[in-house]
């Protein structure tokens, strides 16, 4: 296996009057950028792949974050949450709790 980690952030779009709301509109692809960037500072681009993703369907507790192989699902993450995700769950294979989205988990 190429990449230990498999991390997909949900950056889908839909109309601001959608009553789901969306990811992309609550910066999800500025989540990406954001993990993109931090696997890169920390050397751990061989490590970890952060991919985008369409609809999650979790669009209530967005923005939507999915690792796997494990499968663990984190909601409302913001862009400020993403070093202590990279650092706690895709270095010390420690998940998050505070954001962690139990409820979707297998």
């Amino acid at each position: 296996m190429r990449f230990r980690y498999h991390v997909f952030v949900c950056e889908n779009v839909r109309p601001a009057d959608d009553p789901r709301g969306s990811c992309g509109g609550k910066c999800g692809k500025e989540i990406r950028a954001a993990l993109k960037d931090e696997l890169a500072r920390r050397g751990l681009k061989k490590v970890a792949r952060a991919n985008a993703a369409g609809c999650l369907d979790a669009c209530a507790d967005g923005p939507t974050v999915v690792v796997y192989p494990e499968g663990v699902w984190y909601g409302h993450v913001r862009v400020e949450d993403v070093p202590e995700i990279v650092e706690s769950h895709l270095m010390n294979g420690v998940p998050v709790e505070r954001l962690r989205l139990r409820k979707l988990e297998g």
